[in-house]
């Protein structure tokens, strides 16, 4: 990772400047410069067709999307306006849209094959998404580029410990439908729809768990509901016998917890009053949801 902890970055840690909460609604010019130091040091040649060929795509993607024909008054290249408009543009949005477009094809398998570039970039795609993440980290932004995606953290301890891992375990293409509906749960939260992103996250964990009785030739209805598959598991000694006795509060969890959280609030109709369900509500929905599919899928694993 091609980071270095220079003089100044040591001092403003003693003196208690870096930021310990996350923000969401700002980035600096500082941390946009360091992405495309980041984004240069990873494509190598600009000159290079593929990435001409790539950056054109982007800037026709952002131009279609947004509504306009031109992100810049006076055009020059692809790489050079499309880099330009995300340092200058004042819609984060905006800089998270560039950000996850450049990234993605700099996760793409042409450039993971770096014998094809003209000249060797100084460093990997994994080291550029490392140093990515790491900046956003640094500047104490909270969004990170995981799975293809750039997704809102909230907690570094969850996300470390419990999305993470999730999004690494749900990347198996037999948990493809519910690796979806996770990452759109993440996207509805970035974007504001709360009450979208509890739908997705009872999707999510209804689609794990179908996934997982498929993998074990388990009977289920297709119409089956949340509380009807938990029990099919605990039926199928997906905890094991010898801990059913000790964990009896975690079906409680399960059946009461992600279910019963989105049923309450998102998934019935909200009457004359439109239900809003608050931003902390979904976060802790989130977090909810990928400890018990992570805890479900370690389970899985460990089945003789």
């Amino acid at each position: 990772m091609k980071v270095y902890d220079i003089y100044s970055k040591r001092q403003k840690r003693l003196m208690g400047e870096f930021l310990d909460v996350y923000e969401y609604d700002y980035i600096s010019k500082e941390l946009r410069v360091q992405i495309i130091h980041i984004i240069n040091d990873t494509i190598g040649n600009p000159d290079h067709p593929n990435n001409l060929k790539s950056f054109q795509n982007i800037y026709k993607i952002l131009c279609r999307e947004y509504g306009i024909f031109s992100l810049q008054e006076h055009r020059k290249s692809s790489i050079s306006d499309v880099l330009n408009f995300m340092l200058k543009t004042d819609d984060i949005e905006q800089v998270i849209d560039v950000v996850e477009l450049i990234f993605t094809y700099i996760n793409s398998p042409y450039m993971r094959d770096i014998h094809y570039i003209r000249y060797h970039p100084e460093i990997s795609p994994t080291e550029a998404i490392e140093t990515l993440n790491y900046r956003f980290r640094e500047h104490g932004v909270g969004y990170q580029y995981e799975s293809g995606e750039i997704i809102r953290v909230d907690s570094q301890i969850i996300h470390a410990e419990a999305v993470k891992p999730v999004l690494h375990l749900l990347s198996d293409t037999r948990f493809q439908g519910a690796n979806e509906e996770f990452l759109k749960a993440h996207e509805h939260y970035r974007h504001e729809r709360y009450k979208e992103c509890l739908v997705e996250c009872l999707k999510a964990f209804e689609s794990t768990m179908k996934t997982i009785c498929d993998i074990q030739g388990w009977t289920y209805q297709p119409g089956d509901t949340a509380k009807n598959l938990i029990n099919l598991c605990f039926q199928n000694n997906l905890i094991p016998t010898y801990l059913q006795t000790q964990v009896t509060s975690l079906k409680s969890s399960l059946e009461s917890g992600v279910p019963t959280m989105r049923n309450k609030n998102a998934g019935h109709g909200q009457g004359s009053q439109p239900l809003t369900v608050p931003q902390h509500f979904a976060a802790y929905q989130l977090h909810m949801t990928a400890s018990t599919i992570l805890f479900l899928l370690e389970a899985e694993k460990a089945l003789p």
